[in-house]
């Protein structure tokens, strides 16, 4: 069985959680809460970090992602060597090449194997960094990057899981019949599942059900689909348990206002 503590030790930030009265869309349909607070801080690497990576003569580097169609590829920094002494990064330096150019992005998070796309129809390379992670706890930033004219990267725009949260919060609702938990995208059912779990003490009376622990991304097409799961909370203690339910798929966009669209949630197959 698989129980998630709501408030765990995470290696980038401890972010708090919490427990708020929850909000019904009508008399029958309830919609979930959101587990973090307050939009996660941006990456910033260590002081030491930073030093290294600038010092450097070399860095130890991973794939993340090759596209020799486009001549694109992305890596992440385990180590830099400074002479003959390699020093660790902590997690820390992503690379992007396109042509004969390097960028490196420092501060970007390299932890939890990250993903790249790179969509040649619209010049996007999409890149998964991790936000937040912990026993049961895995929470991703979508970062957009597209390229200068000199093949030099640069960071468009990054989704902070905080926004999506809150944006989910406001369309996805549930019902609870005995042992059957019903999830809507508004008014549109999307699935029914059975809890299984019979020795928590029941479902939480006020708030049972909440999002923003599993916050991912699918980036095998040229469109980010986001991938959500949520929990449910117990009467028997803070606990999130995954155990019965479904992940949850949209796509999602950031327009050239930098206003990010998620799409019709529909159940991962």
């Amino acid at each position: 069985m698989k129980r998630w503590m709501l408030t765990a030790i995470f290696t980038m930030t401890s972010v708090s959680v919490f427990l708020t009265s929850c909000k019904g869309t009508d008399a029958d349909i309830s919609l979930v809460n959101g587990t973090l607070d307050a939009p996660l801080p941006i990456d910033s690497v260590p002081a030491q970090v930073m030093e290294a990576i600038e010092n450097a003569n070399r860095f130890h580097c991973s794939d993340i992602m090759s596209d020799t169609l486009n001549n694109i590829s992305v890596t992440s920094i385990g180590a830099v060597s400074l002479g003959a002494e390699e020093t660790s990064t902590e997690g820390y330096g992503i690379v992007i090449t396109k042509g004969s150019v390097s960028t490196t992005f420092p501060h970007m998070r390299n932890v939890r194997q990250p993903q790249a796309h790179y969509d040649a129809s619209t010049g996007n390379l999409w890149l998964t960094t991790s936000a937040m992670e912990g026993t049961g706890v895995q929470v991703e930033c979508l970062q957009q990057i597209r390229f200068h004219e000199n093949d030099s990267a640069y960071l468009v725009h990054a989704i902070n899981p905080y926004d999506v949260q809150q944006a989910l919060c406001n369309r996805l609702g549930y019902r609870i019949d005995g042992q059957q938990v019903t999830l809507y995208d508004q008014q549109r059912m999307l699935t029914t599942a059975t809890n299984t779990i019979t020795d928590m003490g029941g479902f939480d009376d006020e708030c049972p059900l909440w999002i923003g622990e599993q916050i991912q991304y699918d980036l095998s097409g040229n469109t980010p689909h986001l991938l959500i799961t949520p929990g449910v909370k117990f009467t028997t203690g803070l606990v999130l348990t995954y155990d019965d339910m479904p992940t949850l798929t949209a796509p999602i966009t950031i327009g050239d206002d930098a206003q990010t669209t998620i799409g019709q949630l529909e159940v991962l197959k």
